[in-house]
């Protein structure tokens, strides 16, 4: 099964880190330029979700939403979201932790595209 939404092992243990603190955890990324081009980990149910998101799958059991405008443009992309040192966004739960996940992508293959269009 292809999915449209992965993780590495540094996010992965980001995201369980974060669990431990907080509980349930969602991620939502828009568009648009600053925050908004980062992947924003909240509180699950913390930010509302509506017929303009597009729910592109879980990582590490969490539900990954992107803006259905900026889903348009990664369509054709497996969407690999990382953890990597830095400063988060300004409303993201990594931000104290001094660290920032981080969309990462590459194109789907063919083969990959024609499974998902069943």
């Amino acid at each position: 099964m292809v999915e449209r939404v992965t993780a590495t092992n540094e996010a992965l243990h980001l995201i369980e880190t974060l669990k431990e603190m907080h509980g349930d955890l969602m991620f939502h990324q828009s568009g648009g330029c600053c925050d908004g081009s980062s992947p924003m980990c909240y509180p699950r149910g913390e930010f509302r979700t509506g017929e303009s998101d597009v729910l592109l799958g879980e990582i590490g059991e969490t539900p990954f939403y992107m803006a259905k405008d900026q889903y348009e443009y990664w369509k054709h992309t497996q969407i690999i979201v990382d953890a990597i040192d830095g400063r988060g966004g300004m409303f993201s739960l990594e931000g104290p932790e001094g660290k920032r996940f981080l969309t990462r992508s590459r194109v789907f293959t063919e083969e990959e595209r024609a499974e998902l269009a069943k």
